[in-house]
């Protein structure tokens, strides 16, 4: 079976050391190199081609925005993941606009970044549960309230799967639930928030911010 090569790079010793002594106890994972700057970890990448790199977003010399967009250059086969102390939804949308697929905070836990990193790895975009629900708990403080309060919190789950661009199938997998209650669950969204078909339900979630 072959392993997951990772890169892993942050300024601090302690930390690099932690991350390698967790994913080297994952028979998954090979760290196959360190990096304590921004350019040093560009070079790695270049010349290891590592599945993923664990990037430090708050790094002095050149910061994980600035490292994550010439990494995507030089090894755009890399996937990146942006870690960092800070949880703002800010922090998390500039990290993958410059290329990374995931981002975790140094809060989360060993499960949260070994599961990070096999989402990452197969394909999928990966955001930490406590960025998520800060952005979750966000957007609804932000919306009118008499409508958003007449949805279930199941309903508010798929509305915000809808926003995503999900189908009724993909979100059926996500809940773990059957097509036809995904369906009735939209049915009732449509009928709660007075919406007359799933084009309008879209603008009212986009609009909104749901």
């Amino acid at each position: 079976m072959k392993k997951i090569t990772i890169l892993l790079a942050d300024d601090h010793q302690l930390i690099r050391d932690s991350w390698k002594y967790i994913l080297e106890t994952d028979c998954r994972f090979a760290v196959v190199a360190t990096a304590s700057t921004g350019n040093e970890a560009i070079e790695l990448s270049k010349s290891l081609r590592p599945d993923i790199v664990l990037m430090d977003v708050n790094m002095g010399e050149m910061n994980g925005f600035e490292a994550t967009l010439q990494i995507r250059k030089g090894s755009p086969g890399s996937k990146i993941i942006g870690v960092s102390m800070h949880t703002m939804p800010a922090y998390v949308k500039k990290m993958l606009k410059s290329g990374a697929s995931g981002y975790v905070t140094k809060n989360s836990s060993r499960e949260e970044l070994i599961n990070a990193i096999i989402k990452v790895y197969e394909g999928n975009i990966y955001v930490c549960d406590e960025v998520k629900n800060i952005i979750v708990t966000n957007e609804f403080e932000n919306c009118p309230k008499t409508d958003i309060n007449r949805l279930s919190t199941r309903e508010l789950e798929v509305a915000q799967f809808i926003k995503k661009g999900m189908s009724s199938k993909q979100i059926s997998g996500e809940l773990h639930l059957s097509l036809k209650t995904v369906e009735v669950h939209r049915y009732n969204i449509l009928k709660k928030l007075d919406l007359p078909n799933a084009a309008a339900l879209v603008n009212y979630i986009n609009y909104s911010g749901v």
